[in-house]
């Protein structure tokens, strides 16, 4: 071959390959980044497609436990028993992942989570019994008595599908019951494909759910001394240590998952985030839950593990103080309801009367906004957002009822 054949043959491929190059140096990152080989072994062909199609799918996974223990796609994604399942390019996977799916390796963990009132409670708070077995109903009774075998929320009723769709089940979900037999999904809190303890421990976390004038308890732990130190020095945790080698060292300051559910030098870790509760705090009349005894010491043993028990011992006795000072003044606003339905004088569907809004927002919002207060160190929160508002309509009810009493010419009281 001539030397100028082989000349114009070499320049011709070099600019060809140069060509390529340019072009490729153009083209989206997520189109052009490759997985590791260890994330390759895991995943198998997966990830080779959807790195193109929802990069941050497979980025999240990669970044997850998951895969740095060599769980696949396809050891999530495989139906489980009552699942149906699908062909996806080759593959026969389950793309609705439910906890089914996380139970055949955290099954201790789904067991805890069931006596939980994240479980049967949250959806049947919204949406009633319906889709549980009776099975499902009676296990969670024992040990949420009266919080499974209730009817549908009527406020949730009358706010209709498209409130309830977009607004209740959005957190209520965690507990909905799955076509599969199982109970919610573990990826509320952990997430998807990152499937994150660090997620799951974050305030913003718990916040998705925990917030706003009905369970406020996320505003109270940002105004509270442990939501200050955390924003102070978040940076200096280790927010993704696993629950059950959870140090003080890691967490010197605590989240909602330390308090509630990690276990912390050497601690019990528990998906129950009721099993540390001594009290019904949301509850219209505050009453101690089963086992208050047990449940309060193991919630003061984590305190204890960063507070003198003087200290633990007087946040007790003064949230103890709030629950028995709320609790009479809504005894005693709800005597005047009471007499108000014994009279018939709240005649019609619920909440078609103004005072029963009143009343609802009373032991709903503020009273329950004092006692969760109390406990978790938001002094707002006891006062000006709880105690305060109960005062102003206990005034504005007995207004009320008395307004009531005379349209009807009743003198009951």
């Amino acid at each position: 071959m001539r030397f100028a054949n082989v000349f114009a043959a070499v320049v011709i491929g070099t600019a060809l390959v140069a060509s390529v190059m340019i072009i490729n140096s153009f083209r989206p990152s997520v189109q052009t980044l490759q997985p590791t080989p260890a994330f390759i072994r895991a995943t198998g062909k997966c990830a080779e497609c959807h790195l193109r199609t929802q990069y941050s799918v497979v980025h999240e996974f990669e970044l997850s436990v998951h895969a740095k223990q060599g769980v696949n796609c396809l050891d999530c994604h495989s139906a489980q028993s009552g699942q149906t399942s699908e062909d996806h390019y080759g593959f026969t996977i389950n793309p609705h992942v439910t906890a089914a799916n996380c139970r055949s390796c955290h099954e201790k963990e789904y067991r805890q989570y069931l006596r939980s009132r994240h479980a049967v409670p949250a959806w049947v708070a919204v949406a009633g019994k319906d889709g549980f077995t009776s099975e499902q109903i009676a296990f969670s009774e024992r040990f949420q008595p009266g919080g499974a075998d209730r009817p549908a929320n009527a406020l949730a009723q009358i706010e209709g599908d498209s409130a309830i769709e977009s607004g209740c089940a959005s957190c209520h979900s965690i507990g909905k019951p799955n076509e599969d037999g199982t109970i919610g999904t573990c990826t509320s809190c952990h997430t998807r494909h990152t499937s994150s303890v660090e997620v799951a421990r974050l305030p913003s976390t718990c916040g998705q759910c925990h917030m706003g004038p009905d369970h406020s308890q996320l505003e109270i732990y940002t105004e509270s001394k442990h939501g200050v130190m955390f924003e102070a020095q978040r940076g200096q945790l280790k927010l993704g240590t696993a629950p059950d080698s959870l140090t003080t060292t890691d967490m010197f300051v605590p989240t909602c998952a330390t308090c509630h559910m990690s276990g912390i030098n050497g601690g019990a870790v528990t998906h129950n985030p009721s099993e540390r509760l001594g009290d019904y705090l949301f509850a219209e009349i505050t009453t101690e839950r089963p086992n208050a005894a047990l449940a309060r010491a193991r919630m003061q043993d984590v305190c204890l593990n960063c507070h003198t028990q003087t200290l633990v011992d007087r946040v007790y006795e003064q949230g103890a103080a709030v629950v028995a000072a709320t609790n009479e003044k809504i005894n005693a606003v709800k005597t005047v309801m009471d007499s108000l339905r014994a009279a018939g004088l709240l005649a019609g569907e619920s909440y078609s009367n103004p005072i029963e809004f009143d009343y609802f927002d009373l032991w709903h919002y503020y009273g329950r906004t004092a006692k969760h207060g109390a406990f978790m160190g938001g002094a707002d929160f006891v006062q000006w957002h709880g105690n305060y508002p109960i005062l102003e309509h206990s005034v504005r009810i007995e207004r009320e009822a008395e307004q009531l009493r005379g349209e009807h010419g009743s003198t009951d009281h």
